[in-house]
């Protein structure tokens, strides 16, 4: 898998790794830890040694020199083992932990709670735009942005295990296959993998809209019960997030529902159905939103800032794409897979403006000029993307685009 220098900080103490497979976990740790003891239960004889008796962990890590690092990967296979990691940590030693997992499912009911103070939580997202331009800072030069591509990024996403493919296209479509054998399957985790995996396609076509869950369990003819637990599921292996509504001092009726995305543009491009009766944009636009979300979720997972991220929709159809909400401030962001700003796509920042007027505004479009329209800022969505870097703050990398 492509090594390219990560945004995530190595934390001083034991911690989880979750992330979805693909997204360069093991890779990440194998250089930032490259002495860890490595317990990898993706081996089938190391799973079955360990499933069998978790204790063997204990003997395995005390023959380890004394304070070397620890690396379970994807500790969610054998979640018993998490008691043994605590004894260890309890009865001293100096041992740090790396836990990784893509699957909250099975941590959760496998008492993370254990741990609780002694581990902390963190992510790992797909490349963001500056990772893959070279791990640039907001102060590099204006074509910095160099090996980034948008237009490869919406059609392959920016998983690494894709990114790094020799053939991307082949390995981005065996992507979800991937996880229907290796996580639905083999975990599991849905009796009917035929009905999971309809599901899975039926959901795409609601990515980046406000979820209906009525209408995808019509899609994929199953239950709406059922596909309320897929959707449990998608959000537990990690493969999908939902955004709620931005209702902070709201004066306006608001939409109830939440809006839905897979965690990658890419796996969405894959998943989603397409034919001549298809128009581009009912892609190119859901996938570019995607990008921008996934690349702010990155943001304030790898930069510690206390927020969230909304989607903010009144019930008249006044609607802005993303607003984030935190520490940083409230932003509200628009995207627009267009070269051209027209009027009518500054109606849903307008409206904000109008109810938020602390709020700061950005249109993000694929056109090449910086505008500013009714105080509302228009930049290059790829520029932006670009220069989204964790150890700074969002102005920085709106202002070094001038």
């Amino acid at each position: 898998m492509t090594n390219l220098p990560r945004f995530l900080d190595l934390p001083r103490g034991s911690f989880f790794l979750l992330g979805p497979r693909g997204t360069g976990k093991t890779t990440w740790l194998a250089s930032a830890l490259p002495d860890a003891l490595v317990v990898d239960l993706l081996k089938p004889e190391v799973y079955r040694s360990l499933a069998a008796r978790p204790e063997r962990l204990r003997a395995l890590v005390r023959g380890a020199t004394p304070g070397r690092d620890v690396v379970i990967d994807e500790i969610q296979r054998v979640p018993e083992l998490l008691n043994v990691v605590h004894d260890l940590m309890e009865s001293g030693g100096g041992y740090r932990f790396a836990l990784t997992g893509s699957s909250a499912r099975k941590l959760r009911r496998g008492g993370v709670n254990l741990l609780a103070g002694r581990a902390v939580m963190r992510s790992m997202h797909p490349f963001m735009a500056g990772e893959i331009a070279g791990g640039m800072a907001v102060n590099a030069p204006t074509d910095a942005g160099r090996g980034f591509d948008l237009r490869t990024c919406l059609s392959l996403g920016t998983v690494p295990a894709v990114v790094s493919s020799e053939d991307p296209e082949s390995a981005l479509a065996a992507y979800a296959a991937l996880y229907v054998e290796q996580e639905v399957r083999a975990e599991g985790l849905a009796r009917d993998v035929g009905s999971f995996s309809r599901f899975l396609e039926a959901a795409a076509l609601s990515h980046g809209t406000t979820l209906n869950v009525s209408a995808v369990a019509r899609e994929c003819e199953t239950s709406r019960t059922t596909v309320a637990g897929y959707l449990e599921l998608l959000e537990d292996l990690l493969l999908a997030f939902r955004l709620p509504v931005f209702t902070r001092r709201a004066k306006r009726r608001l939409a109830a529902h939440p809006r839905f995305f897979y965690f990658d543009c890419g796996v969405f491009t894959s998943l989603r159905p397409a034919g001549p009766l298809d128009r581009p944009e009912e892609i190119g636009g859901p996938a570019l939103e995607g990008l921008v979300a996934q690349h702010l979720r990155a943001w304030l997972a790898y930069s510690g800032t206390d927020g969230r991220l909304y989607y903010w929709r009144t019930r008249s159809g006044a609607e802005v794409d993303l607003v984030l909400y935190g520490k940083a401030g409230i932003w509200a962001f628009e995207v627009k897979n267009a070269e051209r700003v027209r009027p009518e796509d500054l109606r849903g920042l307008a409206a904000f403006g109008n109810e938020y007027p602390e709020a700061r505004r950005v249109l993000l479009y694929r056109g090449t000029d910086r505008l500013d329209l009714r105080d509302i800022l228009c930049l290059p969505v790829d520029n932006f993307l670009v220069r989204l870097h964790p150890k700074c703050r969002l102005e920085d990398a709106i202002e070094q685009g001038r």
